[in-house]
């Protein structure tokens, strides 16, 4: 839309207010924007992934790897690679450019989140159910698994085993560690070091979601208490790392990685002690009310070099989406959604939110609805309600000779027009374009997809088709989580 149309009043509003589209293909239970915002990663429950480009709202392909349900997606900083963790104990690493999965890592049990490292694609983080944390490196075919420390640091010093890490992320450069733990626990973690630095007790109950602002200074905590809280960090880059963990960041397939003279925003550290770390909460957001519970939550996107400007949250039981101010800690609106929702993210650029629904498993994708201003296009123009007689000028519909037509068609042939070349702002950092797929299959009819046997003929793709087959050991081949089929006599 050309925008000397849209009331400019609109154009500066940086909140979504209505419904602008439904995105479906499959039961979407999980989503994640990328770095730039341009591509919209969501899980589906029956182990699918579904990339959708933001600018045609269409999908730009689809992975098949798992065979259970998306728990979490975590895109790369150059958009190229995803990695994905699905409750079939499994997190894989996926190449866009290929769209082959190029790392496998398992597990003795399902994953709660897992977190690419910001600098390092073969480095993540995962947090299982009912089981210890772990830092993997996937450098080799052969995944590390490094143990981290549940327990955290008490005042007593008396060590709380009996909890579990439900939430794990890294900090903005990637050399610390932040845990959420099922007794309302924060912990911090050095990531060369696998060794927690600091605890604080946050909530009375588990801590389901961890989410940093792009500066990285303020951390979003959901909780089961029906608390969300703001929290403001140290700058963790301040704490310098030792020469092996430096060297660790420093990737050759990402030049912009920060070195251990710098920190977030460039400048030279001061050192900080590990015991002067303060976590202190600034906003919590709660119905005092009506005591809700809240699905998911999320930062907005910053118009700010500072930090986020809304927090956004999705009801449990409900089909309401809150949104609240930081600036003046006040709740701004309410959305009210069709369906409940479930995991709500927020673009990180524009004022567009997409969540999941509990039922049906479809995208809602929040906006702003401009509408047309036609009396910006000409300071005399006006605009009417209803129609009106128009007389027209005398040469306003003139006939021109055919020769004048041809001319300005070939002179128009003659310029050199290029769709190729993607100019990019001063200053932006290269991203990876998902390559264009033709042999996508229609989204509408993906729950039942068919399989070509031959000119005109199709049949209906079985049940377990198309997944994962292992040796048993005996020459047979088993499907993992299925007993062998019995041999007929």
């Amino acid at each position: 839309m050309n925008l000397a149309l849209i009331d400019p009043f609109q154009l500066a509003q940086d909140s979504p207010e209505a419904l602008t589209n439904d995105l479906r293909s499959g039961h979407a239970t999980t989503l994640r924007f990328s770095r730039k915002g341009d591509y919209l990663a969501s899980g589906r429950v029956d182990g699918k992934i579904v990339i959708w480009d933001m600018e045609t709202m269409g999908v730009a392909m689809k992975l098949h790897g798992h065979w259970k349900q998306i728990q979490s997606l975590s895109w790369s900083r150059d958009g190229r690679y995803l990695l994905s963790a699905s409750q079939d104990c499994r997190a894989c690493l996926w190449d866009l450019q290929t769209q082959q999965r190029i790392r496998i890592a398992k597990f003795e049990a399902p994953i709660y989140t897992a977190e690419l490292h910001p600098y390092n694609r073969n480095l993540f983080v995962v947090s299982l159910f009912e089981d210890r944390p772990y830092l993997v490196d996937i450098t080799d075919s052969v995944p590390t698994k490094h143990k981290l420390s549940t327990t955290p640091i008490t005042d007593d010093n008396i060590p709380d085993s009996k909890q579990a890490t439900t939430s794990a992320i890294f900090s903005i450069l990637g050399n610390h560690i932040i845990t959420g733990t099922s007794k309302g626990y924060l912990n911090i973690v050095e990531t060369h070091t696998r060794k927690i630095i600091h605890s604080t007790k946050l909530s009375s109950g588990l801590i389901s979601l961890l989410r940093l602002t792009s500066n990285g200074r303020q951390l979003l905590v959901n909780s089961t208490d029906r608390i969300i809280r703001v929290v403001n960090l140290p700058d963790l880059s301040l704490l310098l790392p030792s020469e092996a963990e430096s060297a660790s960041y420093q990737t050759e397939d990402d030049p912009n990685t920060p070195n251990g003279d710098q920190n977030a925003n460039g400048e030279e550290p001061h050192h900080l002690l590990a015991e002067n770390i303060v976590l202190s909460t600034e906003h919590r957001f709660q119905d005092l009310v009506n005591r809700l519970r809240w699905n998911h939550c999320a930062f907005s996107h910053s118009t700010s070099t500072t930090s986020a400007d809304y927090v956004t949250a999705s009801t449990y039981m409900k089909k309401d989406i809150y949104i609240w101010e930081l600036r003046t800690n006040s709740l701004l609106r309410i959305l009210e959604n069709r369906e409940e929702p479930a995991i709500i993210e927020w673009h990180p650029s524009k004022p567009l939110l997409a969540c999941t629904s509990i039922e049906t498993g479809s995208i809602q994708i929040w906006g702003i609805e401009p509408q047309q201003k036609w009396s910006a296009l000409a300071p005399d123009f006006t605009e009417v309600t209803e129609n009106v007689e128009y007389v027209e000028h005398e040469d306003e519909f003139d006939t021109y000779p055919a020769q004048e037509h041809i001319k300005r068609r070939m002179d128009r042939e003659d310029e050199h027009v290029d769709v190729l070349t993607v100019e990019r702002k001063m200053g932006e950092e290269d991203s990876f374009v998902l390559p264009m797929l033709y042999d996508i299959e229609d989204s509408e009819v993906d729950d039942q997809e068919l399989v070509r046997m031959g000119v005109g003929t199709m049949r209906r793709k079985e049940v377990n088709e198309g997944k994962e087959y292992e040796d048993d050991g005996d020459g047979g081949l088993k499907m993992e989580g299925l007993a062998p089929k019995k041999k007929r006599r």
